[in-house]
């Protein structure tokens, strides 16, 4: 039987992904499955900005023009990781269960403190300006609402070189998807989880996508036996959001889908930088309408000012 070969980044976090794709369609009674690692023009650029280098893309073209030229099979990726429009020919045909999408504080391993504390105590004891290790303008623009004494520094790179930062004393705290953390049998690290109400989450956060050519159709229908409908309904419908209101890496743009007996209920917020400003969004809707549904909450955000928002930062 020929093996699929799954185009991936080379991180330990990317390659947990593709070998839990791979062994979801084995498991299904697919074909093997084998990785293919493909280095990227993000990976090459680690030290510099998202907004900087030019966004999501530099961090999946490759692997999409591998998908795109045969020499791959599939591409499995962090969904928040996908920008809003695929090239011509891709889809994503499979999503794996979404594990929690909610963003974590991170604090310093010296610094133990139980998760149960909340995240306001976490950062009232790292003093009275704590430093706080992000690169990302959505987690910046909320928690500076809440926490509005931190200093907010840029930090890139992959999780394990995120938290020898932190140890060695670069920051006080770091902000880091709780789902990658937990798929890197990290989760002992996480000090607070925050809630949508503290942090809306990034569009996609939690989810494995798994991309493929439109018209392989053989795949496409095995892949229809390992994914997830409720986090496939659910990236939809944040996807969709995000295409309307025209989002990128670069602007403070929240949304979290949420499935419950064939229904979604689509949380949205859009924030200036500083956090003074803040608007956000709460809708339900059918799941098997959930593109309409992140239209619908993208329209009412730009209808109370989001747009304004919006453009300021993407100048």
């Amino acid at each position: 039987m020929k093996s699929l070969r799954i185009g991936t980044r080379g991180s330990p976090l990317a390659l947990w992904q593709a070998r839990a794709v791979g062994c979801a369609i084995e498991q299904a009674g697919g074909p093997p499955c084998e990785p293919v690692v493909i280095r990227t023009t993000g990976d090459r650029l680690a030290t510099h900005t998202l907004a900087a280098i030019g966004g999501k893309r530099l961090f999946v073209r490759e692997i999409e023009d591998a998908l795109l030229s045969g020499a791959a099979d599939l591409a499995v990726h962090s969904a928040k990781d996908l920008p809003a429009e695929l090239p011509p020919g891709l889809v994503i045909a499979a999503t794996l269960p979404r594990e929690d999408p909610r963003d974590a504080l991170v604090a310093a391993a010296r610094h133990a403190a139980s998760p149960d504390a909340g995240a306001a105590a976490l950062m009232a004891a790292r003093g009275p300006a704590p430093r706080v290790g992000t690169g990302s303008v959505r987690r910046i623009a909320q928690l500076s609402r809440a926490f509005p004494a931190a200093s907010f520094e840029s930090i890139r790179g992959n999780v394990d070189t995120r938290l020898r930062k932190l140890d060695a004393g670069d920051y006080d705290v770091l902000v880091l998807a709780v789902a990658g953390l937990v798929r890197l049998g990290l989760a002992g690290r996480i000090s607070a989880r925050l809630e949508a109400a503290e942090c809306v989450p990034a569009p996609g956060q939690g989810i494995v996508a798994v991309e493929a050519r439109e018209e392989d159709r053989e795949t496409a229908a095995m892949l229809a036996a390992v994914g997830d409908r409720g986090a496939h309904a659910a990236l939809t419908a944040e996807r969709a959001l995000v295409r309307a209101l025209e989002g990128d890496c670069g602007v403070p743009l929240g949304a979290i889908a949420t499935a419950d007996a064939g229904s979604l209920t689509l949380e949205a917020v859009v924030a200036s930088l500083d956090g003074t400003e803040l608007l956000r969004r709460r809708e339900q809707g059918p799941a098997g309408a959930a593109a309409a549904l992140g239209a619908r909450v993208a329209g009412q955000l730009l209808a109370d000012g989001a747009g304004a928002i919006l453009d300021r930062h993407r100048r």
